[in-house]
């Protein structure tokens, strides 16, 4: 399915540059200055997104999970707890994207939480900011693969929930 985006993106480059420039004859210069800008925004656009499909393309992985070594990163079911809190909360450090049936809530690690835990070995506490410039404190417990988890069921912490105070602990969801 990406293939055929990026092939089609591929096909489209300078395209809308053609067009303007095809009627441009005989209009208005700030129309046709308008319509370029137009045209260079969409392309400037369209080769980001070139860019983006292709490190897809050349980073994906497939089939490999997370190593179980214990460090936070995506692809791993990760247990924390967050200063002065001793209850620990427990989700899946992914992009919901890629995340089809999940028994466990979701995390990205583009989310200010989750950009703080990549990395982090179980037990080490990490300091992150939220927005009004607070800041959080959380100490990863545990960092287990998914599928170990759904194949081990190990004796799950409370589940992370939409209407737990997660939200004010820079989780978004996608």
């Amino acid at each position: 399915m990406l293939q055929k985006e990026l092939a089609q993106l591929q096909r489209l480059r300078g395209q809308g540059f053609s067009a303007v420039l095809s009627t441009a004859k005989g209009c208005d210069d700030g129309w046709v200055n308008s319509m370029l800008h137009q045209a260079l925004v969409g392309e400037q656009d369209r080769n980001r997104r070139i860019r983006q499909i292709q490190e897809i393309l050349i980073n994906s992985v497939v089939g490999d999970e997370a190593p179980d070594d214990g460090v936070a990163e995506p692809g791993m079911v990760l247990t924390v707890r967050f200063e002065a809190d001793p209850v620990v909360e427990t989700f899946l450090l992914a992009h919901r994207a890629g995340v089809a049936h999940s028994d466990v809530e979701v995390c990205s690690p583009d989310s200010p939480l989750g950009r703080t835990l990549c990395g982090a070995r179980e037990g080490e506490w990490r300091q992150y900011q939220l927005p009004g410039r607070r800041t959080m404190t959380v100490q990863l417990v545990r960092a287990v693969p998914y599928r170990e988890r759904i194949l081990d069921s190990p004796e799950p912490a409370e589940p992370l929930r939409c209407d737990t105070s997660i939200r004010g602990r820079g989780v978004t969801s996608e």
